[in-house]
């Protein structure tokens, strides 16, 4: 891998933040973020990736490579929770093989965020697309109805009737980060170019910043989950760090094919690699209660999340250059 990629996303400023959180708990500073704050960077941060997201559709427009993108990241929102899942099941029960498949079969927007960052910040920035955020959304809710078919299907549980269909569709499409996100891609697109300078100085110009201490709070959080490590064992560990490279470049090979660029393709990759520490735990600890939050928020947050930003995001570039993305 070429190390100068990986240096140049390590001395990122959000991505130093995220190490100076894991620093202040690793030596027990009393440094803490104020509780309603983390939830506020990250409504921001929806609310700004998917307004731009809408405004870069309504100027790009419709086309067959926008089409085949989010057609794409349907099928692999849909697929990685089903093959995850069997591999799972060698050594978890069908509870834990859901929730932690569902995990993985989602994103984490924050990923995607410090991806888009990293092309930005290249020595020759590599232009992406605002449609990426479309898909972005689109991924967020397939894997939590995959995971509950799966359940389902596989575990022997009384309790499994007891649950209600509308309830989990509730949470896989309305629960609160999905309706900001797909809710500010719609105004973006409504209101194009009028609404994006109305509100490019609140979207744009303040992003960076919340960028920052949403990875610092996400540093803290991450380093004190990194306890729970020791009940996932080393076959967790293991798929938190192989899977998100298998889905990454089952996601690189799909762009080759369909044709798009190369900084959509990262983002891509990086939507297939990342797994999501906020909404499918929610649904999971709802829907699947047998499941351990333990192991699928752990191995989401403390593994998958620093691999990604740290090693992830420059090693799929690597690979899309490789191949002649």
């Amino acid at each position: 891998m070429d190390i100068s990629l990986l240096l140049s996303n390590i001395l990122n400023p959000p991505v130093l933040f995220f190490f100076l959180g894991m620093m202040a708990v690793f030596l027990k500073s009393d440094l803490e973020i104020p509780q309603p704050l983390p939830k506020l960077f990250s409504l921001y941060l929806l609310l700004a990736i998917g307004f731009k997201g809408g405004y870069e559709i309504e100027e790009s427009g419709i086309n067959p490579e926008i089409i085949l993108t989010l057609l794409a990241a349907i099928f692999m929102a849909s697929a990685i929770p089903i093959y995850t899942f069997f591999i799972l099941k060698q050594k978890l029960d069908s509870f834990n093989a859901a929730a932690i498949a569902a995990t993985y079969g989602s994103i984490s927007a924050v990923t995607f965020i410090t991806a888009s960052s990293f092309l930005e910040h290249q020595p020759t920035p590599i232009p992406f697309g605002g449609y990426m955020v479309a898909a972005l959304a689109l991924m967020e809710s397939p894997a939590i109805i995959i995971g509950i078919i799966l359940v389902r299907i596989f575990a022997k549980d009384p309790k499994n009737g007891d649950f209600s269909w509308s309830e989990v569709l509730k949470e896989a499409f309305l629960n609160g980060s999905v309706f900001l996100l797909v809710g500010s891609l719609l105004i973006g697109i409504l209101t194009g170019e009028r609404g994006w300078k109305m509100l490019e100085p609140f979207t744009q110009g303040i992003f960076y910043g919340f960028l920052t201490f949403f990875l610092l709070d996400m540093g803290l959080v991450a380093a004190k989950r990194i306890k729970d490590l020791k009940k996932t064992g080393s076959f967790l560990i293991g798929f938190a760090i192989l899977i998100p490279v298998l889905n990454a470049v089952i996601g690189i090979l799909i762009a080759k094919l369909i044709g798009i660029s190369q900084g959509n393709a990262l983002l891509f990759a990086v939507l297939c690699a990342s797994a999501s520490y906020i909404a499918v735990p929610a649904a999971m600890r709802m829907t699947v209660p047998q499941a351990n939050p333990s192991l699928y928020v752990s191995m989401a947050l403390a593994i998958t999340f620093p691999f990604n930003i740290i090693v992830g995001i420059p090693l799929y570039l690597q690979i899309i250059k490789l191949l002649g993305v």
